[in-house]
């Protein structure tokens, strides 16, 4: 079972990424754009996720990820329950959503220096 805690590090320590909270929802963020929020109880989680691709993330395990609401449909994003990911879970699709945000040659040399990913 993931929580806050097991992420909040990892998405202040990721190159160019920084921490905010608005309406009090901690959200990461590079530059201004957001690439994880939660929700206010912190049993949420959204994130940047490939339009494409998110029909099939959800449908693979509808109770572990969900659509966002209607109106953030139009937006990269997706929902998880962060009770029904384990850690190392959340901190990947932490970095995976921060990829989508950096430029390619920020993710490579993460890459780099984490040949394991995120752990």
């Amino acid at each position: 079972m993931a929580v806050i805690e097991d992420v909040r590090a990892l998405g202040g320590a990721l190159e160019r990424s920084y921490q905010v909270y608005v309406r009090g929802r901690l959200k990461f963020r590079v530059g201004q754009m957001v690439y994880v929020a939660f929700s206010l109880d912190e049993s949420v989680m959204g994130f940047a996720f490939p339009k494409e691709e998110r029909a099939a993330l959800v449908g693979g395990d509808p109770r572990k990820f969900q659509m966002p609401s209607a109106s953030d449909l139009r937006f990269n994003w997706v929902h998880a329950d962060l009770a029904s990911l384990d850690p190392a879970e959340a901190r990947e699709l932490v970095v995976d959503a921060w990829r989508m945000v950096v430029p390619n040659k920020v993710s490579r040399a993460y890459d780099l220096t984490h040949p394991n990913g995120p752990g």
